[in-house]
């Protein structure tokens, strides 16, 4: 039986990924509304992103003075507040505010939740209860993301923010109800916490983050315009496209894990850009057919996930004495990542060429990105070698 003491964390996941993915199946319909192009209703996905990139550490560093339990009611006070402002936001200059303010808690949720999620675990579960919380965000993706598309879509992509604030409000409830009262990490501070970055071996996983898995981005950020316009699929039919990309991102989130597993991270970290890469031209070369598009959005969909678990453990290695922000900066370099892929997809969409144009901008990123990787297997190759005893050490560290 799950421990209801994750349930919150869980639910707090669930809601942050809803309102992260679902705006990329509602792009034309918001921009019709606000009376935007698509390639700018793509920059309210940029403004939340860039707000989990700045919210993350100032928030985590600033949080780390109050107990955690705390901390995570009132960074989804402030994520419900703003996405429930996004309801009845009049423009796009206001709309952009909004979502960027409802983007700055998302990294420090993470942050202080995968730490909450060790503690609670007791020692030799902690892995486990951090993937817990994460299944919010896979559920997310398979089945909330192509539901409140599809309401968005046939009633109003308003409906979409009302729907991710009630789900705010459902985990602020079972924050209160479930979640156990902890202490503060006594002996930190926000410098102390910062000292990770002093280190290449975490800039070069964030670089690899934000620049690398920014291909996919350039995909999903316009992928109701490339399914309906270059694939041809009906509009009504993009719910089922974004439960296919769902399902793509379980099996992947799973077999990322797998593969860690039995390979090294940093070999798995290579091997899923290459991977990516690969995808990624087979998306500007054959979404033309229908078929072939709907299997690469499955594909391009596990991609998307498989790499939380490599990537995570070798920022863990880079960080094993500040894993609570370490963790805020992932999730920022993710945001990165979403915003340049979908600010650089649209740059050919402005010019007006195709919609599976932004994925040959992808293919160049997804590139960029495994040179660096290579670079980083072989600088830290003997690391490798302790690897599982330094994210041992990072799991089992209480806080």
């Amino acid at each position: 039986m799950i421990d209801k003491r994750i349930i919150p964390l869980a639910i707090g996941g669930l809601g942050i990924g809803t309102t992260e993915f679902t705006i990329m199946g509602l792009l034309p319909d918001m921009a019709k509304t606000l009376q935007i192009t698509i390639p700018e209703a793509g920059h309210l996905i940029s403004a939340y992103a860039l707000g989990v990139v700045i919210g993350a550490p100032i928030l985590i560093g600033y949080s780390v003075k109050f107990p955690p339990k705390k901390v995570l009611i009132a960074l989804m006070i402030l994520f419900t507040l703003f996405n429930a402002l996004s309801v009845v936001a009049p423009d796009y200059t206001t709309m952009m505010i909004i979502r960027f303010m409802a983007g700055l808690p998302h990294g420090a949720f993470f942050g202080v939740g995968t730490v909450v999620a060790s503690r609670l675990a007791g020692k030799g579960k902690e892995a486990f209860y951090i993937s817990l919380m994460f299944t919010g965000l896979t559920i997310a993706n398979l089945a909330m993301v192509p539901l409140v598309t599809y309401i968005g879509h046939t009633f109003h992509w308003r409906w979409y923010f009302a729907i991710v604030a009630v789900i705010g409000l459902l985990t602020l409830l079972s924050l209160k109800l479930w979640l156990p009262v902890m202490e503060r990490k006594e002996d930190s501070h926000f410098l102390e916490e910062l000292k990770f970055l002093k280190r290449k071996q975490s800039w070069l996983v964030l670089l690899i983050t934000a620049i690398g898995f920014g291909g996919l981005f350039t995909w999903f950020s316009y992928i109701t315009p490339l399914m309906t316009v270059v694939a041809g699929i009906k509009s009504s039919q993009m719910a089922y496209v974004m439960i296919l990309a769902g399902g793509g991102m379980v099996v992947g989130n799973l077999a990322g894990g797998f593969l860690s597993d039995r390979l090294n991270p940093e070999k798995t970290c290579c091997l899923l850009l290459f991977l990516m890469m690969s995808s990624l031209a087979g998306v500007y070369f054959l979404s033309e057919y229908q078929n072939i598009a709907l299997a690469l959005t499955f594909v391009c969909g596990a991609l998307s996930m498989s790499v939380s678990a490599p990537i995570n453990i070798m920022m863990m290695k880079a960080a094993p004495k500040s894993e609570m922000m370490a963790a805020a900066f992932m999730q920022a370099a993710f945001n990165i990542a979403n915003a340049m892929g979908a600010f650089l997809g649209g740059i050919p969409l402005e010019y007006g060429l195709s919609f599976n144009y932004p994925a040959l901008v992808g293919v160049g990123m997804t590139f960029i990105g495994l040179m660096i990787s290579i670079r980083y297997m072989y600088l830290y190759r003997s690391a490798s070698d302790e690897g599982e005893e330094i994210v041992a050490e990072c799991v089992s560290y209480d806080p």
